[in-house]
């Protein structure tokens, strides 16, 4: 494969099996560590996060890349904070086909849009002719792995003030997350229920 895959390896790994979810927990030689979560029936990451550094950032203190953002939390007041209802956000999917982004609060008519590629930085460009909205979104399953964005594999629409932009899985990506599973797949899995019920209080 290549230095993604290789470094996937060497990583120390558990797997837990929580319901319908394997999730695997992954800390590399640098610190920094990775858990992704796959849906058992379809073998899709649901969700994938980063810590870089714990000890700087605190326990709860991950980067999300793939699924809904985690809930932020007022210590004073001892509520969550919600998002501004007016500001768009993204959050990110993956299915078997494509990878997908759904940038919320987004009102504009879909001719308004443009999602191009910007090869040098593994990005898609999103902007809009009433210049009401830029951003360059990283896409950094391509960018791990080297392979080269290609504008044909972009499509979007528009529906409920939420654009929707798929990419295609290039057949690099596609062969690389097949071998990937595989892999995970021999890791020795704990059951969530078991590991919950063998805590015994102190």
């Amino acid at each position: 494969m290549n230095n993604w895959f290789s470094k996937l390896q060497k990583a120390k790994k558990s797997c837990i099996i929580d319901r319908n979810s394997r999730k695997v927990h992954y800390d590399f030689e640098d610190g920094k560590e990775l858990v992704e979560q796959y849906d058992l029936l379809t073998n899709c990451v649901t969700r994938r996060a980063w810590r870089t550094n714990k000890e700087l950032k605190g326990e709860d203190a991950w980067d999300i890349e793939v699924g809904d953002p985690e809930p932020k939390y007022d210590a004073e007041q001892k509520c969550m904070i919600r998002e501004n209802s007016t500001q768009p956000f993204i959050t990110r999917r993956i299915t078997k086909i494509n990878l997908e982004w759904r940038i919320r609060n987004m009102p504009y008519p879909i001719d308004v849009y443009s999602v191009t590629i910007d090869k040098g930085s593994y990005s898609l460009i999103v902007r809009t002719t009433n210049k009401k909205y830029y951003k360059e979104i990283n896409v950094p399953d391509l960018e791990r792995l080297g392979i080269e964005m290609n504008q044909e594999n972009v499509n979007f629409c528009h529906k409920f003030n939420t654009l929707i932009i798929t990419y295609k899985k290039p057949q690099g990506l596609r062969e690389f997350e097949a071998t990937l599973l595989e892999e995970i797949k021999k890791i020795p899995a704990k059951n969530y229920d078991d590991e919950i019920n063998g805590c015994k209080p102190s």
